[in-house]
């Protein structure tokens, strides 16, 4: 059928693929490798160094980008100040000098045309592509208002884009991480705490006794610092408690591996706080001090007893009470993790709720080894005026929804982008940066719709993502190792900051998105909004207002600075005051009950499986982050494709074996578009199959990528919407196998 915006492979385009060594001009470059000029560093001879922090992930280590004598990259290694890293990197930091040497990266902008009934690119200069954007946004404001125009963002380009985006009028401006990732733990911790959870989490890890983990894969994800901490936590003989329907790398470590059936974790919390709490496991002084609601929350569980959660949980009464014992017995040196990915079922927020509520039984909000109280150094915006104050935002797009969400609501803004009575505030164009919407957003369908209802898009990123083919126009961002970004002081057990500078030349003709942004808001009239010839200037004035300037940072890229917000952990006995209503850590919210929802978490059994289908499981990989690093030379040579893991009572019923390949089917008929390769493992319960995230890519641009695996996320059909913050429960997903190529009658 014909589209208004016809997907375009961009491998299509003969002319895209310019030479390493392309020039960009100097202005958008910024002072590259004019760090620290003493050549020998760390056993590197006649290798130059210059600060940086990583892209790959959001944990954003800090580390030192090598040069060589010909300006190119060769190596990163961890910056041994940056409390992220310690010095050490993990496979995707080290691994970040593929971003920067991919020869499949985009080169040149790229503009959509039609011949006849053919859509492609063409390769554009940078002034007519920043133009045609400039035109556009023109356009829209002076049609519907600069409110229409919405950004959807990941990594550090967003923050100049969004910049750009509030100068111009627009505070539509939306990470799918909140919505799609950890939206629902920091909604229930703060309805808890009074405080979010953020990143990097302020777990304790390091002085642990007892590390509960509810589905959250540590040493697979490779959030650096806190798998260190574990590891040498481990060493120390710490009680780790593991609950996941697959034996992952950390069950294997665990005192206490609880393979619960899927969809059921949230009757496990509600039993163990019933025996936290009927056994008098908890800690009563700090219960007594700073909560509120124990009674209340003691009558709710009183019938949620290890028996009746067995039956639910298929977890058995006496292991539920093994555990429990274990948490209290730690106390308060416990942390019952909050997660990262928690968008599961659609009542995630209240699951956080009840993870949130047994931290606090526990009393391991604020105490060693538990959650510490984090701190971050604040960086003063570089002077600008005022912004303009727009006419509606991401709230009203939610049409009353989600009545709790903190941040916008990625699926909202999709929603809001096709023309429906209901849409009061439609959105028609979009700007995306760093975030491959295809391989992200479950429900495919409906961004596809999304993006034929809207009247623009624009795209920067590195790569030529799933997304880039679906722009009018692409601008071609250089990789973090090629240019200045904002300083990253992200919280932690003291304020630290960390500065990114380019280590070498880019490649082709890319720019930084500080540049991008620049160059559209002077042709929009905003250029009063970037007062600066180079990023760089920003930062050192920056730098310059906490005592430090950018001439120090190049030399040691990492700076720490005292604590001034207080003790890292409440003294014993302490007066505190919490951010909620109530000014104490409350078991019953009284936020979630004046917005209408459960006070106390309630468990709600969820769908079960088709007859011969299994829980669609999925998960990370220690050397990859979502989609974006499949294509990465230095880490495809580790992990070039995922596999489906399938307990082995389920191959043998199906006659499946191991390194077979077979294509999956899920609920509502969608079948990956590759076949994928079969593990056949006891570590998988029988009724659920398992893979890891980020594969199936299907743009041929990407040739290390292309073909390689399924995409769990075109398998997601099917969400539950969390009703109190609006994320998206994604695993309420069933597949069956096909064994035979569901193309071959096409194909023949």
């Amino acid at each position: 059928m014909k589209t208004r915006r016809d997907f375009i492979k961009i491998s299509a385009m003969g002319t895209v693929g310019a030479a390493l060594s392309g020039t960009m001009l100097s202005m958008a470059r910024g002072n590259a490798s004019t760090a620290d000029p003493n050549l020998a560093h760390d056993g590197f001879a006649r290798l130059k160094r210059t600060p940086t922090y990583c892209e790959i992930c959001f944990w954003m280590c800090a580390g030192w980008a090598y040069t060589d004598e010909n300006g190119k990259i060769v190596k990163i290694t961890g910056n041994e100040n940056d409390p992220h890293c310690n010095g050490r990197l993990c496979p995707r930091g080290t691994g970040g000098v593929g971003m920067y040497s991919d020869s499949d990266r985009l080169k040149k902008p790229l503009i959509r045309v039609t011949d006849g009934d053919k859509q492609t690119f063409r390769e554009a200069s940078w002034e007519e592509a920043l133009d045609l954007v400039a035109g556009k946004m023109k356009e829209i404001k002076e049609k519907y208002g600069p409110e229409s125009f919405a950004l959807f963002n990941h990594g550090s380009a967003g923050h100049h884009l969004g910049y750009l985006l509030q100068a111009y009028g627009s505070t539509n401006i939306v990470a799918p991480s909140y919505a799609q990732c950890r939206g629902p733990r920091e909604v229930g911790f703060q309805a808890t705490f009074g405080s979010g959870v953020g990143s990097p989490e302020p777990t304790d890890i390091r002085d642990t006794n007892c590390l509960v983990l509810i589905g959250s894969h540590l040493g697979e994800n490779m959030h650096n610092s806190q798998v260190q901490e574990m590891s040498d936590a481990i060493d120390k003989g710490v009680t780790i408690i593991t609950v996941d329907p697959r034996f992952s790398t950390v069950a294997s470590k665990s005192k206490f591996w609880l393979p619960i059936k899927p969809a059921t974790d949230l009757a496990l919390l509600l039993a163990w706080i019933n025996v936290i709490i009927t056994e008098k496991l908890y800690d009563r002084d700090y219960v007594e001090k700073y909560t509120t609601g124990l009674d209340q929350l003691a009558k709710h569980v009183e019938n949620m007893t290890p028996e009746w959660a067995y039956g639910i949980t298929t977890i058995k009464p006496d292991l539920i009470r093994k555990s429990a014992r274990a948490m209290a017995e730690a106390a308060p040196s416990v942390i019952i993790h909050p997660g990262r990915h928690v968008t599961w079922y659609g009542d995630d927020t209240q699951r956080s709720r009840a993870m949130a509520i047994l931290n606090g039984l526990l009393g391991s909000w604020g105490r060693r080894g538990g959650f510490y109280f984090k701190e971050s150094k604040s960086i003063p915006e570089h002077p600008h005026p005022p912004f303009p104050k727009p006419a509606w935002s991401w709230k009203e797009t939610l049409n009353g929804k989600y009545p709790l969400a903190g941040l916008a609501v990625s699926n909202a803004l999709i929603d809001a982008s096709i023309p429906s009575p209901e849409n009061t505030h439609q959105i028609k164009a979009w700007l995306v940066a760093g975030t491959n919407l295809p391989l992200t957003m479950p429900q495919k369908d409906t961004l596809l719709k999304a993006m034929q209802s809207i009247e623009f898009m624009a795209v920067v990123d590195t790569m030529p993502m799933e997304i880039t083919g679906y722009a009018d126009v692409i601008l071609p961002e250089c990789t973090y190792l090629e240019r200045y970004d904002e300083l990253r002081a992200s919280p932690n057990r003291e304020p630290f900051i960390a500065l990114r500078m380019p280590a070498a030349e880019p490649v082709g003709d890319t720019k930084p998105a500080w540049w991008i942004s620049k160059q559209l808001g002077e042709r929009l009239g905003l250029g009063a909004y970037f007062d600066y010839e180079d990023f760089s200037e920003v930062i050192d004035w920056q730098l310059k207002q906490v005592g430090s300037s950018l001439e120090e940072m190049q030399k040691i890229g990492v700076k720490k600075f005292e604590r001034k917000s207080g003790p890292l952990y409440l003294a014993d006995g302490a007066d505190y005051t919490f951010h909620t209503s109530s000014g104490k850590i409350e078991f019953y919210s009284t936020e979630l009950a004046a917005a209408g929802f459960d006070p106390m978490p309630v468990y709600t059994p969820h769908p079960e499986p088709p007859e011969s289908f299994y829980r669609l499981n999925y998960g990370r990989a220690p050397m990859h982050t979502f989609s974006r690093t499949a294509n990465n030379p230095n880490l495809h040579d580790l992990k070039k494709e995922n596999d489906v893991w399938i307990n082995p009572k389920v191959a043998k019923l199906w006659g499946i074996k191991a390194g077979q390949y077979i294509w999956l089917k899920n609920q509502d008929g969608v079948i990956s578009d590759f076949p994928v390769m079969v593990r056949v493992t006891e570590r998988i319960r029988w009724d659920s199959v398992y893979m890891v995230h980020g594969f199936g890519h299907t743009d041929k641009k990407l040739s290390r990528a292309y073909g390689r695996g399924a995409s769990d996320s075109d398998l997601i059909t099917k969400v539950q919407i969390d009703p109190i913050m609006g994320g998206t429960g994604m695993r309420g997903n069933f597949v069956t196998f096909l064994t035979e190529d569901p193309q071959k009658e096409a194909k023949s």
